[in-house]
């Protein structure tokens, strides 16, 4: 049933009738397949992607990289556990980078938002040591879904006599 996961995570809204038939299954093993990947946390919820600058012109999304001490028989968890109670917090990753241990992506209503959350709440976190933050200037494709139809650059094609 991987390939039913696979559709849930590009079309959540896709029901349970057009799922067996895409899949070639009944409608009840669709839905016990699906409650089953929900009762072990495979399946962990169902969200929609908004294009919040349709909304906000300003609204911007920053990708944090956070150099942290790991505390003592906790790891990394702990830290983790409580920049994810900031509501600013969208994901928190744990990263194999030589450079920084743990990523962040952050949603505010400004760039001077974002940053006075890191200079305020991240930065000043015991065990973060240092902090990277990089805006999102233009999101192009994001969970399978394109965010704009694609505008031709016509400056190249321009015709001058």
């Amino acid at each position: 049933m991987d390939q039913l996961l696979k559709l849930l995570e590009q079309n959540a809204k896709l029901d349970n009738e057009q799922l067996s038939a895409i899949l070639g299954k009944n409608e009840e093993e669709i839905a016990e397949a699906i409650k089953e990947y929900e009762r072990e946390h495979v399946i962990i919820g169902y969200n929609a992607l908004v294009n919040w600058e349709k909304i906000d012109p300003n609204d911007c999304t920053a990708v944090i990289e956070l150099k942290v001490q790991p505390k003592r028989d906790y790891g990394y968890d702990e830290i983790a556990a409580e920049i994810m109670n900031f509501d600013e917090v969208q994901t928190v990753w744990l990263m194999s980078s030589s450079s920084y241990d743990l990523s962040v992506i952050v949603r505010g209503h400004s760039f001077k938002d974002i940053s006075m959350f890191v200079a305020k709440r991240l930065a000043t976190l015991d065990s973060v040591t240092s902090t990277a933050t990089n805006f999102v200037l233009k999101r192009y494709k994001e969970h399978f879904f394109r965010f704009e139809d694609q505008v031709k650059d016509e400056r190249r094609h321009l015709n001058i006599d």
